[in-house]
């Protein structure tokens, strides 16, 4: 075993697979630093072991305060509590199938250890197939189902990754973690990939610089289309009822704050400016046929 992947356990099950997130940079809308956290707490998973941070992590860069710095509570000169880098390992399932929950932090350096180390955790536990996370922030309708970018580490993969409503990136770059893991997948013989939702954000200061921007913090709408598609491609079947609820209550969130910023500037027109960002926007949504055949058999129960 790596001597940095310190296991508790090891689940057995027919088919396991891993949903991966990170305190990283591209992480708009919290999809990849809450989003494994709230599947953690959802599901009662339980804690397998973690990835040691060893050598990954700066303590300071000189010439700051407190950038990157630890963050420490005394009490009477006491250490009361610490922040230390957290590599951690989760589990939940049955003897069919199972789900890795993994939640770490983005390291500073020695990216090649830590993307070895981190495929060598998905080895250790016989993960089939492995998907991060990831979100970015953009100019986008904040009603409409988020587009979501896909990068993957085998060829082969992209015509079955295509049926999930994606589109396959084109950027270039510098490299987020997730499309660095995806190069690392590859060299090891992995399935990786890594799903970055498109955030709503909106930067008013072209209307006014009285008007600071607008974004979603947690997009539990993200959030829950995202698990839509693990859920169908892992064939996990996680109550999404909750994150629905918050989606709904998101949508309604942003309009009231977008109603009270047209009220209070009237001249600005910025109500015309978020609608117009939807005339050209064009919805991937994704929504297989078990999900229509599971909302009409829902509908004639309600009938009944």
């Amino acid at each position: 075993m790596d001597e940095l992947v310190e296991l508790l356990e090891k689940p057995k099950a027919e088919e396991i697979y891993m949903i991966a997130g990170w305190r990283q940079w591209a992480d708009a809308g919290a999809v990849s630093s809450e989003l494994p956290r709230y599947l953690i707490e959802h599901t009662k998973a339980r804690k397998i072991g973690r990835l040691r941070s060893d050598g990954f992590y700066i303590f300071q860069v000189p010439g700051t305060h407190a950038f990157l710095r630890p963050e420490i509570k005394f009490v009477d000169g006491h250490r009361k509590s610490i922040t230390t880098h957290r590599n951690e390992i989760f589990y939940t399932g049955n003897e069919r199938r199972g789900c890795v929950l993994f939640l770490g932090e983005e390291p500073h350096i020695s990216g090649e250890r830590y993307a070895e180390a981190f495929f060598n955790v998905a080895r250790e536990l016989g993960v089939k197939r492995v998907a991060g996370l990831g979100g970015v922030y953009g100019s986008l309708p904040y009603e409409k189902d988020r587009a979501i970018s896909c990068v993957y580490s085998a060829p082969a993969m992209q015509e079955e990754l295509s049926k999930y409503a994606v589109s396959f990136s084109n950027y270039e770059g510098g490299a987020s973690l997730g499309s660095y893991l995806a190069n690392k997948a590859e060299q090891m013989g992995i399935e990786y990939f890594t799903f970055y939702a498109f955030v709503p954000a909106y930067d008013f200061s072209h209307l006014s610089q009285q008007l600071q921007g607008l974004r979603i913090e947690n997009d539990y709408r993200g959030w829950c289309e995202l698990m839509r598609r693990f859920n169908h491609m892992f064939h996990l079947d996680i109550d999404l009822a909750d994150l629905e609820r918050q989606s709904e209550d998101l949508t309604v969130s942003v309009m009231a704050k977008i109603d009270e910023l047209d009220s209070k500037y009237p001249q600005l027109k910025v109500k015309d400016y978020v609608a117009d960002l939807a005339k050209d926007f064009v919805e991937m949504p994704f929504m297989p046929l078990d999900v229509w055949e599971r909302g009409l058999s829902d509908l004639f129960t309600d009938k009944d």
